[in-house]
């Protein structure tokens, strides 16, 4: 009794171990996951993370890391799983040959699984609570925090990772049953050699991907405005995704029919022999070709801009700021600035601060559409058709941008400087703003710094410098008829430097602001009047970027062992199915170093096309993402363009090593 009660325990761990080289990436993918999902829920819950810097911020982005590594454990773990139970269909079909009915095998899937779901647990917990002290100080020196640490169990962690896996295991054992269950052991053996057969060449889907991928191709380089970019990036995305799905399984097989239609190329030893296997077997390939090629773009995607916000931080803040300490008030007469500056003087005199390299200007900026070649009215009624056309306008004179540059412009009557993206618009002299005719002047290449008042203003922006005040305010009469009450207004822009470090710059603003708006009867003045500095800005983004920083590398990490363990399961799937096949090979002459050549080129052929595909999706991308970025108020594209390079190289050099192992993997198999 004690024997048959312990047989299928006994029977489970045997199988454990006998089949090691499938099973053991998959429990170390288990582990790994259970490992990382704890360490996310178990910093979004410690309590030391609301002393770092921008804390709140930081705590809002791992809850949405959470969440993001739980559904992809659930998709993962159900993935790779049917990459195990492909290669046990054999194994599980001569079990009940040999005499196990169903239910005995269900029996020896639940004791596999609770080995499995023990082990992911035991150790995935164990790596956990190790890490995650690591994991704390990472994000303590990345947002600058010195708060002492102290170990912090999370019970809520512990409970949400045990609940999690023992329910994706619970899954995966009723899906493992149902795949045996309905099945005889013959169906079970040849499913096992599916895909066999030649696919045939599906056009239709081939022309759904190709159209998919313009779609969503065409809508990174075309849509300009970054709110419409933000709004239509998922859409982007989906479309994309779709696309990819059917040129791999459609668009793979019309490749490898077309190498195999160039005789020169096809018949030779290793190329004929690769190509005709992959052929034969593209079907069940595509999906995991195209999982690769996806789950690629999305760490090149989201590495490259969290990357480049958390490293263009400097860049954003003095774009935003065009002095070290920097006031906004609606009152933009010369008398009210001068007042405004003299009672600056007096607080920082108080305070023991000594303002220098002190300028102002007044900067009028509302919304417009670009309509051909004029600039017109209608941004805030406009359509979701004309969101692509709404621009940000703002208006400066010659006088006041000559403060912000060193160079006044000399203009006349009926011109302007004309600066702003997109570069290629308004070739021609002339241009329409608001039915006024103006000659474009001169071009100003970049925008200064503290133009752009807003992070993200939602638009492309444009800076018109008119020749006087009076140009200014007629434009800004022309725009307050037509929004009434939503029109804007000029502001009147004060900044200064006051030199120390970034703790005194930022305490300074703060003063400032609390003396300036608070109410008269606490010892304020209750001016309507905003202050800023690059200290206080970079101080209060330092935990979104930098929280959005940490989790791209942290999903990112993710996404590559996904990666990497597809790639794998791939090889060692196909190695299985290709063993008989050369060992034929050899029967009829051909050595073992044209068995290496013929794998080489196999793997060469297909293994680099989701990479390739992955990298012509960044390009796409590239434009759209910019356009998000200008959101966060990243301008730097520069910038952008080298951490995109950068993590195209790294992730390359990680694809390279992986495509060497797993090739040992299959060499061995089959030679």
């Amino acid at each position: 009794m004690n024997n048959q009660m312990f047989f299928y325990p006994k029977l489970a761990v045997s199988n454990i171990r006998k089949n090691g080289k499938i099973y053991f990436p998959y429990l170390l993918t288990c582990i790994i996951t259970a490992a990382m999902y704890f360490m996310i829920c178990s910093l979004a819950d410690n309590p030391g993370i609301d002393q770092v810097i921008g804390g709140r911020s930081v705590r809002s982005a791992l809850f949405m890391a959470s969440g993001v590594v739980g559904f992809f454990a659930v998709i993962f773990l159900f993935y790779t799983n049917s990459f195990l139970m492909k290669q046990r269909r054999r194994e599980l079909a001569l079990y009940n040959i040999l005499g196990m009915e169903k239910r005995h095998l269900a029996r020896m899937l639940f004791w596999e699984t609770v080995d499995v779901g023990m082990l992911t647990l035991l150790f995935g917990l164990g790596a956990g609570l190790l890490f995650n002290k690591l994991l704390f100080l990472i994000i303590l020196h990345m947002f600058g925090g010195t708060v002492p640490i102290a170990f912090a169990f999370s019970g809520k962690a512990f409970r949400n990772t045990c609940i999690l896996f023992l329910v994706i295991f619970l899954l995966i054992l009723l899906n493992s049953i149902r795949k045996i269950q309905f099945k005889s052991p013959m169906e079970l053996l040849q499913e096992s050699k599916a895909g066999e057969r030649e696919p045939k060449t599906h056009f239709l889907t081939a022309l759904l991907g190709v159209l998919c991928l313009g779609i969503g191709y065409y809508m990174a380089v075309s849509i300009k405005n970054p709110v419409a970019a933000l709004a239509l990036f998922f859409v982007a995305v989906l479309f994309v995704i779709v696309g990819t799905y059917c040129m791999f399984s459609a668009g793979s097989i019309a490749f490898l029919k077309f190498l195999r239609s160039r005789k020169g190329y096809y018949y030779k030893a290793n190329h004929f022999v690769s190509v005709s296997g992959m052929l034969y077997r593209m079907r069940q390939n595509a999906v995991g070709l195209a999982n690769i090629c996806v789950l690629s773009t999305m760490v090149l995607v989201m590495v490259s801009s969290s990357l480049s916000l958390y490293i263009g931080l400097d860049d954003m803040a003095r774009t935003q700021n065009f002095r070290e300490v920097q006031l906004a008030s609606k009152e933009d007469s010369k008398e009210a600035g001068a007042q405004l500056k003299e009672l600056v003087g007096e607080i920082l005199k108080e305070e023991g601060y000594t303002p220098f390299e002190e300028a102002a200007y007044v900067l009028l900026g509302f919304s417009v559409l670009e309509r051909g070649n004029s600039l017109e009215i209608g941004g805030e009624d406009a359509s979701i058709l004309e969101m692509n056309a709404l621009r940000t306008l703002y208006v400066m004179t010659a006088e006041d941008y000559g403060v912000l540059t060193g160079e006044k412009p000399a203009l006349s009557a009926g011109e302007i400087y004309l600066g702003g993206a997109p570069g290629k618009s308004f070739r021609d002299e002339a241009l329409s703003v608001l039915g006024r005719e103006y000659r474009i002047a001169g071009r100003i290449k970049e925008l200064p710094d503290g133009v752009v008042r807003t992070a993200g203003s939602g638009a492309y922006s444009y800076l018109l410098v008119v020749e006087g005040k009076e140009e200014l305010e007629e434009l800004n009469r022309l725009q307050r008829e037509a929004y009434g009450e939503h029109a804007s207004s000029p502001e009147f822009i004060y900044g200064f430097n006051l030199g120390g470090t970034d703790e005194e710059q930022s305490e300074a603003a703060d003063i400032l602001y609390h003396r300036l708006t608070g109410n008269p009867e606490e010892g304020g003045v209750g001016l309507p009047v905003s202050v800023s500095s690059i200290a206080g800005f970079k101080e209060n983004s330092i935990g979104i970027f930098g929280g959005l920083f940490f989790i791209g590398v942290f999903l990112g990490i993710l996404f590559l062992m996904a990666t990497v363990l597809i790639m794998y399961y791939k090889q060692l799937s196909e190695g299985y199915d290709d063993a008989s096949r050369f060992d034929v090979m050899k029967k009829v002459g051909m050595g073992g170093r044209e068995i290496r050549r013929s794998i080489h080129s196999q793997v060469l052929t297909v293994f680099f096309l989701p990479l390739v595909g992955a990298g012509i999706h960044v390009a796409f991308a590239f434009p759209f993402l910019v356009r998000v970025l200008s959101l966060f108020a990243m301008y730097n594209v520069g910038l952008f363009g080298a951490c995109t390079a950068g993590t195209i190289v790294v992730f390359g050099l990680f694809y390279l090593i992986t495509y060497h192992l797993t090739a040992r993997v299959y060499y061995r198999i089959v030679r």
